[in-house]
């Protein structure tokens, strides 16, 4: 689970930690947040997760929460989080508002440096895990959009 600094943790599920900096609790959208580390809505379960969400039970506002499977796992001692510090970037996109600046901050991004946030064919090619063919290949079905473009021109094959 990644969890990550807001100034606004009462939008969120919001972690704790105690001195060791192990995570001591998660409460889902607190009106009081004791923390301001939200929870980012990014998990990684193991084959078990599917099981236990069917025992979970709606909560008060009616929902079954992610977070009452956050906390199973935490019971069980099997809750691992990474705290996203300064150099990360997480965009929450639970509102229209949010979605917007998201998207904003991410066109601005792309715009000013060139390059493609989460292209993920550019990832495999830096990763070496498809060549230039195979990936002129993948940008063939996408020719003549600004994106086929983008990942031609990786290759310097405009």
């Amino acid at each position: 689970m990644f969890c990550y600094e807001v100034r606004d943790p009462q939008r969120y599920g919001v972690a704790t930690f105690d001195e060791s900096g192990a995570i001591r609790s998660i409460e889902e959208k607190p009106r009081t947040p004791v923390s301001n580390w939200a929870v980012t809505g990014l998990y990684l379960y193991d084959h078990n997760a599917p099981k236990i969400a069917s025992t979970l039970n709606p909560s008060p506002r009616g929902e079954l929460e992610i977070t009452d499977l956050n906390n199973h796992y935490l019971q069980q001692g099997n809750l691992h989080i990474a705290k996203l510090g300064r150099g990360f970037a997480w965009l929450d996109m639970g509102t229209p508002d949010s979605m917007h600046e998201a998207s904003e901050y991410v066109r601005s991004l792309e715009r000013r440096q060139g390059l493609r946030i989460a292209c993920v064919e550019e990832v495999a090619w830096r990763m070496g895990k498809i060549n230039d063919e195979q990936l002129l290949k993948l940008a063939g079905s996408l020719k003549g959009s600004d994106y086929g473009n983008y990942l031609c021109g990786l290759v310097g094959y405009q």
